[in-house]
């Protein structure tokens, strides 16, 4: 059953109970769901909900993979999937998918978002999608595991980096925190 607009909602919330300093940054994303807008969708270009891992080795890195199309290096993420049971479900598929991690020797750190990012994607002609914003809802993972098979369509490498090399000044400090 796909992830529903109560759903996001309720991860949001959820996220704003312990985080309120970032209710105005992410705005966007209760307006669009009250305008009705299907942002569980890849087609819905005034802003859709992505899902990402940050996941954790024992030694504290965190695993950044080269994003092809982007040229940069990113968390695992992606794009939900009418499959996805839960927000937390699509960051862990998509960190299977990039990595062949699979899900069974990565633990959630809990069920709430780490992180939510809000950032803007440009333009991709080849595939007809314009300019957009991606809101990114990011969950903590740990694992002992090593990456196994990078999905080579949309990633050229991965790395385990230490956490405080983390460019987001917020994403660095929770994942610190949440890593003592």
């Amino acid at each position: 059953m796909p992830i529903t607009p109560d759903e996001i909602r309720e991860a949001l919330n959820d996220y704003l109970d312990v985080h309120p300093d970032e209710k105005w940054r992410l705005a966007p994303i209760p307006e669009l769901l009250d305008a009705d807008a299907d942002i569980a969708s890849r087609k819905e270009f005034h802003g859709h909900v992505t899902a990402g891992a940050i996941l954790a080795d024992p030694a504290g890195r965190i695993l950044h993979i080269h994003h092809r199309a982007l040229n940069r290096w990113l968390l695992p993420g992606g794009h939900l999937e009418p499959e996805d049971r839960s927000l937390l479900a699509a960051a862990q598929r998509e960190l299977t998918e990039e990595t062949g991690i699979v899900a069974s020797v990565v633990i959630p750190a809990g069920h709430r978002p780490l992180h939510i990012d809000a950032h803007h994607i440009p333009a991709n002609p080849t595939k007809h999608e314009p300019d957009h914003r991606h809101f990114d809802f990011r969950y903590l993972f740990r694992t002992s595991a090593d990456v196994i098979e990078l999905q080579t369509e949309e990633v050229t490498a991965a790395a385990w980096r230490h956490a405080d090399t983390i460019e987001n000044e917020t994403l660095r400090n929770r994942v610190l925190d949440a890593l003592r």
